[in-house]
């Protein structure tokens, strides 16, 4: 692997994996109609624990949190939220891995990801986005885990559907944005550490480590960039821009798979 392709594939994760545009489905469109080849499992599993970084650096208080009072009303949430997608992953594992062959799913996803995301900027209900930590539910978080779980799919984005689905179930902005990155970590966490175990003996002996080493970096980087991104629209009510941008390559996905 060359430093360029390092670059460019560490960019792409950091961005896509926090915009709310779905980091899979990029994936998928990336090998389908631009030829670019699936990284190496060593490279990717590097590259997904680094865009942990920023979630650390930008959540620390709440991260730090969790780890003093480990059995505190934020922490039983946030391994709530974690229990449907996990059965999810694991009982429909062979499902997903099928869609991840398709264009006409993350096309589909892509489309679906930009109607959650208006739909949630425009329903309004009287008391809807008051809720905090102290008055948000299990079954709040439960919910809010489906959305992550659902967000497998390629073309459906895990951080639109998550923030999208705590924005519906009550909780204000800041909320809602910190309880979906929040439940990212075991997500993230939890696929590079699967990732690792299904790595060969040997796998990082022999490596030219200069790719490997700049690509979670980069990823690091245009990960806190992506996240402040998000924080930003979804302060001022205009995380839906990015729906016009997933309905757009959307259709052109859907486009490319009727050519094809």
């Amino acid at each position: 692997m060359s430093i360029f392709e390092a670059v460019i594939l560490g960019l792409v994760q950091g961005l896509t994996e926090f915009l709310p545009v779905s980091s899979s489905g990029h994936l998928v469109i990336f090998q389908h109609l631009l030829g670019i080849q699936e990284p190496p499992l060593t490279f990717d599993t590097l590259v997904h624990l680094g865009t942990l970084v920023p979630v650390f650096v930008i959540f620390w208080e709440d991260i730090a949190d969790i780890i003093k009072r480990p059995f505190s009303r934020l922490p039983l949430l946030v391994v709530v939220g974690c229990i449907p997608a996990a059965i999810m992953g694991i009982g429909l594992q062979p499902l997903f891995e099928k869609a991840f062959e398709s264009l006409l799913v993350v096309g589909i996803g892509l489309l679906i990801t930009g109607g959650i995301l208006v739909l949630s900027e425009k329903v309004q209900v009287s008391k809807i986005r008051n809720k905090t930590w102290s008055t948000m539910t299990a079954w709040d978080a439960l919910l809010i885990g489906v959305m992550q779980g659902i967000a497998i799919t390629p073309g459906i984005s895990r951080s639109g559907s998550t923030i999208a689905g705590s924005l519906l179930r009550g909780l204000n902005r800041e909320y809602a944005a910190r309880f979906s990155f929040l439940l990212s970590i075991p997500a993230i966490l939890g696929a590079g550490l699967l990732q690792l175990m299904d790595l060969p003996a040997g796998a990082f002996t022999g490596l030219n480590w200069l790719p490997y080493l700049i690509g979670p970096v980069i990823a690091a980087i245009s990960g806190y960039i992506a996240i402040k991104l998000v924080l930003m629209f979804l302060k001022s009510g205009r995380l839906s821009v990015f729906s016009y941008y997933c309905w757009a390559v959307g259709i052109i996905t859907l486009i490319s798979y009727m050519v094809i």
